[in-house]
């Protein structure tokens, strides 16, 4: 019999495990497809036209690699967001920034704080890396900056992670919350600030580019439609960009994905109309929540949080409910927020298919939780 080879001490203690179910092995394990994809804060208005052409015409070149500097798309980002390109590292979406950064910054039994509930794939690469996670409790359904930003000072963690607008919740805090939160985090503490939902939001934090304290984390999955493509960008000071050379796959981000990000990038006008329709798609998911006595939290993202009224196993129920009529949405995981089920916006047949769906899934939890 052969010996089966050993693995690291450290992943040898993790369970085998991913952050996420994704919905195409909840359409396996059912059988059928899904009628309404609502559950992953993906872009169903889709991608700007001229991406779609640009990453289709660029199909025919897909025998190159892509350019490891990502050099046109770097210097893009860095003028669309006021900043140079030495301020700017593109990679394989924010999860894969977000696990470089930790690699980066946290070694084994490193102290690392997030919010409890939060982004599980954060704490995904800090568990897999040795750091030690602690978190702290949502306040008002929101993440907490300051109490975050204090929990990293009291335990002198090395990192300190915040999404603001906030993902599994959808509510935002203004600039000046950042501001205030930022202006109490000592020099040796980094802030990943994670603004996936960054252009639904009403305002974002002014931040020093040049501030080595911080990363901000972007992305082309939410409003630019590109979540398949797998292609995001951090900005932060160059000291600290420049270091992720030091660890980053440098041809990890295909030429294919570069070159509809530089197109979507340069269409503002498809953008406008997505944030619309999304705002739209927003009002449209509170109107179906209000129409079957529910309630939803406040937005500034793609996605909206609704309050199923019970606790978690209601929610839950709700969702499973959903699912089985072919909505497939998701839920927080941790109480009190996972009293809510979490919707995402999509075009007009998506959420008839969740309007059609929710009151039949609501008094098959209610059944269930009587004991019907």
């Amino acid at each position: 019999m052969r010996q089966i080879p050993t693995l690291a001490p450290l992943p040898a203690r993790l369970p085998d495990s991913v952050p996420f179910v994704g919905p195409e092995t909840l359409e396996r394990q059912r059988g059928a497809p899904f009628a309404a994809r609502l559950g992953a804060n993906e872009n169903g208005f889709g991608p700007s036209p001229r991406a779609i052409a640009a990453m289709q015409a660029e199909a025919g070149e897909v025998w190159k690699y892509g350019d490891p500097t990502n050099h046109d798309l770097r210097a893009a980002i860095a003028a669309h967001c006021g900043v140079t390109p030495a301020h700017v590292v593109v990679g394989e979406g924010i999860d894969t920034l977000l696990g470089l950064a930790v690699r980066l910054m946290v070694a084994q039994g490193d102290r690392v704080v997030s919010s409890e509930g939060g982004y599980p794939t954060f704490d995904f690469h800090v568990t897999g890396f040795g750091g030690e996670l602690l978190r702290v409790p949502y306040r008002d359904d929101r993440q907490d900056p300051q109490a975050l930003v204090a929990r990293a000072v009291e335990i002198g963690a090395r990192m300190v992670y915040l999404c603001n607008p906030d993902n599994p919740m959808g509510g935002w805090h203004p600039p000046e919350v950042i501001e205030a939160a930022l202006a109490a985090l000592p020099d040796d503490i980094l802030l990943i600030l994670d603004e996936a939902y960054a252009e639904f939001a009403p305002a974002l934090p002014r931040i020093d580019p040049d501030d080595p304290r911080v990363l901000r984390m972007r992305t082309f999955s939410k409003a630019h439609g590109m979540a398949g493509a797998r292609i995001g960008w951090a900005i932060g000071a160059p000291v600290m960009i420049r270091a992720f050379d030091r660890v980053r796959n440098h041809f990890g981000v295909n030429r294919i994905a570069q070159a509809g990000a530089l197109a979507a990038l340069a269409d503002t006008a498809h953008l406008d109309r997505t944030v619309a329709q999304v705002a739209a798609a927003r009002d449209r998911i509170a109107a179906i929540a209000r129409d079957n006595g529910l309630t939803t939290l406040p937005s500034a993202t793609n996605f909206v949080a609704v309050d199923c009224g019970g606790d978690g196993d209601f929610a839950r129920a709700v969702l499973t409910a959903l699912g089985d009529r072919g909505v497939f949405v998701r839920m927080p995981w941790v109480a009190p927020q996972n009293r809510c089920i979490r919707v995402s916006c999509g075009p007009a047949g998506a959420l008839d298919a969740f309007a059609e769906a929710l009151p039949h899934a609501l008094a098959m939890a209610r059944q269930g939780a009587s004991g019907g």
